[in-house]
């Protein structure tokens, strides 16, 4: 991965209350490994609300430093990094991005939490009538993109260009992590798409990408065969349109279906590393060899 120097006006700007996650000893069995940073509540001009940020920082981050790291901004930040915070397991965002350090594979994550009931209206771009929600999603992300990056790439070493940012979830939050990549080309080049609920909204996402523009970049989408009927066939026609669109796959597009895969989250941890490695386009070191 390229590195980058800091220029003297971004080196001097002043630090935000950045805090080591978890910051305090609340009696909680914490799970998190490696350097996660933590800004207690971030105020949302888009949406009139507030959530706290946690920042994953890469082994080398603390002695390399003039490099600069790729971004990838995840959604359901609580599931991410810590079991006493997850909705059940977590999805060892952190534990992973350790392990891979050694295929040389290191980026910034930023978690970003939802909030509560609010899910549904903020990873939907399209409101649901069965479930009555949804509608937000231009919002949330432009509160990503106006709000959130600025505030990532004042405060860390990124590299801010749009090929070193990506966007990435599971269900909902794999469905507003598609439609971003369409709606922001110029912010984000590539995404990770898990589970995707490609239902919601009436599955107008379809004819969103089928009508959008070709974007360049990595597509990863996948699917467990414990998921329903249902959703298999409906990821796998994602994954023919985006073939159709011009996405190649082994190259620009990764399909995986797993075999036993349920809709959870040890299933998207599981499937983690593979998706990292693709999207940052850093090989495994087992598969140089």
């Amino acid at each position: 991965m390229s590195t980058d120097t800091l220029m003297p006006e971004e080196a001097a700007a002043p630090p935000r209350e950045w805090q080591n996650y978890p910051s305090q000893d609340d009696g909680a069995e914490h799970t998190v490994v490696g350097t996660v940073k933590r800004l207690g509540a971030l105020h949302s001009p888009q949406l009139d609300n507030e959530r706290e940020v946690l920042v994953y920082l890469p082994p080398s981050y603390a002695t390399e430093a003039e490099r600069r790291y790729p971004v990838l901004y995840m959604h359901d930040g609580q599931n991410l990094f810590d079991r006493a915070t997850s909705f059940g397991a977590e999805w060892e965002v952190d534990q992973t991005l350790e392990a891979a350090s050694e295929d040389g594979l290191e980026a910034i994550v930023v978690g970003l939490p939802n909030i509560g009931e609010g899910r549904l209206d903020e990873y939907s771009p399209w409101p649901d009538p069965k479930h009555a929600r949804g509608g937000r999603g231009d919002l949330y992300l432009d509160f990503i993109v106006q709000t959130v990056k600025p505030l990532i790439d004042a405060d860390f070493r990124t590299r801010p260009d749009r090929r070193s940012t990506g966007i990435a979830g599971s269900s909902m939050g794999g469905l507003i992590s598609l439609y971003g990549f369409f709606r922001n080309p110029g912010t984000f080049g590539f995404c990770g798409i898990m589970s995707p609920a490609l239902w919601y909204g009436g599955r107008k996402i379809y004819e969103f990408v089928e009508q959008g523009p070709f974007v360049p970049g990595r597509v990863y989408v996948d699917v467990g065969t414990q998921e329903g009927k249902q959703e298999l066939t409906d990821v796998r026609q994602l994954k023919d349109l985006l073939t159709k669109k011009g996405y190649r796959r082994g190259s620009d597009l990764l399909y995986v279906v797993e075999m036993g895969g349920a809709h959870n989250e040890e299933a998207w941890a599981r499937r983690l590393r593979r998706e990292l490695h693709f999207l940052l386009a850093v090989p495994p070191k087992k598969l140089l060899r």
